[in-house]
């Protein structure tokens, strides 16, 4: 008998889906004594999981047969209007011409923008670097990546602009620009208003979409304008994307997509045929989390542990890092990007090494759409203890040590 040949078989674009480096990470420390100073994990003190035991029992209690039930592709209507009203007391403004759909994270809200939205060879801006789920999800639909630099003011809209000017010079043009603006994913920065209204800008001059993706805006640690874009567009350019994973809980998997109707429209379609609707159960819990300001309580609860672990994650860097070194000085957001003093170092081959130290990161390679940031890596100070965070460091430090 023949054995069968999978490969055979497999559609072409399953080589254009990379395991992501974050999820692989986690199954390969789960069960060793290592500090993971990788996954974007919340801190679980943040959970509010006696509140939600309350809520889960009045949800059965007083909406059991709805919440079992099956529900609409866009989301319980009750669940949409509440998300209009966060949002507009969180200032980014949904307005008559918007809607909102619900999905199962902000992960589906993107690959369903992929899916939408993106032909092969078509040309998507990102950031260098950008969110990996998003280069993944956006990957498999083959565009061709415009990577643009990050500084500490976000992304450079000047070279931004300078791209613009020759892709169009050659008769080629973009259809989206993918950004996170505040508090970015990996590198903690956020975008200066002065960029974020040059950017809307641009979107209209050279006739392009912007997604803003919003995870992090709840944490900022100093004082900083947090206008989003979306209230800054005129022209129904911003497709606005944001989640509860953080201020909430992750495995409720509740995220939406804020955009015109038109677009929405669009979108629900598409969510149609890969999963029908967001599980209802969860949808209603968010909507009770929200109305009885369970999830104003874990924002403000998680801002303070959040800013304590930044602060002692930055203060050991200073102490341990070799001289040479750059890491970012977030004023947001979960994360710290570190890069070493030579390009020819690569955090990639390292890693296994620093595992057997006893610490774990992301290299810093996949958030780069342009093949750069080999001497890079990613490090989250939500997750881990307070106490891990300056050892973890100090283990890291050693092996970079070993590579100099």
């Amino acid at each position: 008998m023949k054995d069968l040949r999978l490969d055979r078989f497999l559609a072409d674009r399953v080589n254009l889906m990379a395991a992501s480096e974050i999820r692989e990470l986690l199954k390969i420390t789960e069960g060793r004594k290592v500090i993971s100073l990788a996954g974007g994990l919340p801190d679980p003190q943040t959970f509010p999981k006696d509140e939600l035991k309350g809520i889960i029992n009045k949800i059965l209690s007083e909406n059991g047969d709805r919440a079992l039930q099956y529900s609409p592709t866009k989301g319980i209507g009750e669940l949409r209007s509440e998300l209009t009203n966060f949002l507009n007391c969180r200032g980014v403004p949904i307005n008559n011409s918007d809607d909102i759909i619900v999905t199962s994270g902000s992960q589906q809200a993107l690959h369903i923008i992929a899916l939408t939205l993106i032909n092969p060879r078509d040309y998507v801006v990102m950031e260098l670097p950008s969110y990996l789920g998003a280069i993944n999800a956006f990957r498999l639909s083959e565009p061709n990546f415009v990577g643009i630099p990050l500084d500490d003011d976000g992304m450079n809209v000047d070279i931004l602009e300078a791209r613009l000017r020759r892709l169009y010079g050659e008769g080629k043009t973009v259809k989206l620009v993918y950004t996170i603006p505040i508090a970015h994913n990996p590198a903690g920065v956020t975008m200066s208003l002065q960029r974020r209204k040059h950017l809307i800008e641009l979107s209209e001059k050279y006739d392009f979409i912007i997604v803003e993706d919003d995870p992090y805006s709840s944490f900022t640690y100093e004082p900083s304008d947090t206008t989003s874009l979306k209230s800054l567009d005129r022209s129904n350019r911003v497709i606005y994307l944001s989640t509860l994973s953080k201020i909430l809980a992750p495995g409720l998997r509740i995220g939406w997509i804020a955009a015109s109707k038109e677009m929405v429209d669009v979108f629900e379609r598409c969510k149609q045929s890969l999963d029908l609707h967001t599980s209802t159960f969860a949808q209603f819990i968010s909507l009770e989390a929200i109305k009885s300001g369970v999830v104003k309580s874990v924002i403000e609860r998680a801002k303070v542990i959040y800013k304590r672990k930044k602060d002692i994650m930055l203060e050991a860097l200073e102490k341990y890092l070799v001289p040479g070194c750059w890491w970012s000085k977030p004023v947001g957001g979960l994360f710290i990007m570190l890069r070493l003093p030579r390009e020819d170092l690569n955090t990639s081959k390292m890693l296994f090494e620093a595992i057997d130290a006893g610490v774990a990161y992301v290299p810093g390679g996949s958030f780069y759409v342009d093949g750069s940031g080999a001497n890079t890596m990613r490090l989250n100070f939500s997750f881990p203890k307070e106490e891990d965070i300056s050892e973890g460091i100090r283990i890291l430090s050693s092996v970079v040590r070993n590579h100099l």
